[in-house]
């Protein structure tokens, strides 16, 4: 289909064109498409095969005409692209000149199809190499104390208790103690702080801070007024930091039973031995830690990848990115009934705050690409394979239906397929980089980690 193709503008990243397709090249296409559909048509009242053209018209010819028009957009786009070689950043947009008159002209094959395609293209720089980045490698190391800890919780949840004998028995600590409770703040119950029949075993840290030290030393039917604050860092943020009063009564207390660590011990979880159950809380352990070492490592390297590279960013990644940014702050707000005025700050300040995050994400997104690309990395069919395996069971019952709908979702399979191949983008280049090696315990680790996160919030 002949067409003519101009391009109007060029600004940055930005170029505008504007496509116009003759109403012959239009009608031509369309008188074609009639044609074979009179071949094929069923209509009632004439024989296949020889039903009037005038009468498909009619009926089918403006469907038909959007269809070719949809075509005349496709090719145009296509040709934009290839004519320009241009790396598109997005979706081109499409605007009709004229408007809808001007579109009922078009398919009723009367006038030419004038259209303008807008796009923005992705910005063209060098990665350069990586042999003077300089990468703090994180390596945990885990003492044996460390494995006893662990198995001896494992022991802890396995352990019997047996009801304390007496009129009143009192709670101590490691004994099981099954309360009632009913939080308040400020005098005015909370949605989630009251329960009945819980079993709480004093000195697990289960609880907040600084109640179950307040439940040692009561009696068997015993109330009493334990008043706590919960931690800055509280998993609900409508709670963190706030001071609470938890009217408790104990309900019983059971002191708990021997338990051996032991072979026979270790059978319960599926090992022959003690020394393969403690091998395997090991490797458990490591490579927890390790995944913990790697979001440090990944977020240092990051750092000085984004400090290396300053080019013009495509706004429509960047809006894309900041809208998703946004909704997830303002959901967060609401069901924490915050305002960013009670967080010390203003929407205008949040809003600039988070655009400068996706314009950071967009930045390293396309200097990775970028990287991988030029490095030919590729994500091999048997890595997406146990990727969506290992997705897929995360929802028991529902595998098939899954499985099936990442198959003919190519957009859902990229949402799997783009991490792994960040992680593989990331290896290249620490395998370039300067990379130094420093050993932390699981303290340290689990520390550099939360003041990563506090200062990312």
């Amino acid at each position: 289909m002949a067409m003519q193709v101009t391009e109007t503008s060029a600004q940055g990243l930005k170029r505008d064109f504007k496509v116009v397709v003759p109403a012959a090249d239009l009608a031509a296409k369309l008188e074609s498409q009639l044609a074979d559909m009179k071949a094929k048509v069923r209509i009632n009242g004439f024989r296949p095969g020889k039903v009037p053209t005038a009468h498909i018209r009619r009926l089918y010819g403006k469907s038909i005409m959007g269809e070719v028009v949809q075509e005349a957009v496709n090719e145009a786009n296509r040709k934009i692209v290839e004519d320009n070689k241009l790396r598109l950043a997005g979706e081109p947009k499409l605007d009709i000149v004229g408007g809808q008159a001007e579109m009922e002209q078009v398919l009723e094959a009367r006038g030419d199809l004038a259209f303008t395609v807008a796009v923005e293209t992705l910005p063209a720089f060098d990665v350069g190499e990586f042999t003077d980045v300089a990468v703090e490698k994180i390596v945990v190391d885990v003492p044996e104390s460390d494995v006893d800890e662990a198995i001896q919780r494992m022991a802890d949840q396995q352990r019997a208790y047996d009801d304390k004998e007496g009129d009143a028995p009192v709670v101590a600590k490691g004994d099981k103690a099954t309360i009632d409770f009913v939080g308040k703040i400020d005098g005015e119950a909370f949605e989630g702080g009251s329960g009945e029949g819980i079993d709480l075993v004093i000195g697990s840290k289960s609880f907040i801070p600084g109640f179950e030290e307040q439940i040692e030393g009561m009696a068997k039917g015993e109330s009493r007024t334990v008043s706590v604050t919960f931690p800055e860092n509280y998993a609900a943020p409508r709670l963190a930091g706030k001071a609470a009063a938890f009217d408790v009564t104990v309900k019983n207390v059971a002191a708990p039973g021997e338990l051996a660590i032991d072979d026979e011990f270790a059978k319960k979880f599926g090992f022959e031995t003690l020394d393969a159950y403690r091998a395997a809380v090991r490797s458990s352990i490591e490579a927890d830690m390790a995944r913990g070492a790697r979001i440090h490592t990944k977020r240092a390297l990051l750092d000085a990848l984004d400090g290396r590279y300053s080019f013009e960013l495509p706004q429509g990644l960047v809006e894309q990115e900041f809208d998703g940014i946004w909704r997830s702050v303002t959901s967060e707000q609401t069901a924490a009934g915050k305002s960013f005025e009670s967080e010390g700050t203003t929407e205008e300040k949040a809003r600039e705050e988070y655009r400068k995050i996706a314009e950071r994400r967009v930045r390293l997104g396309l200097v990775l690409a970028e990287v991988g690309e030029k490095a030919g990395v590729k994500v091999e069919e048997d890595e997406m394979s146990r990727a969506l395996v290992e997705r897929i069971r995360a929802f028991p019952g529902q595998e098939q239906a899954l499985w099936d709908y990442y198959r003919k979702n190519p957009e859902a399979l990229g949402e799997i397929r783009a991490p792994l191949f960040e992680e593989k983008v990331i290896d290249h280049i620490l395998s370039q980089a300067k990379v130094t090696e420093r050993h932390v315990t699981r303290d340290e680790l689990m520390k550099m980690n939360e003041d990563s996160d506090a200062m990312a919030a």
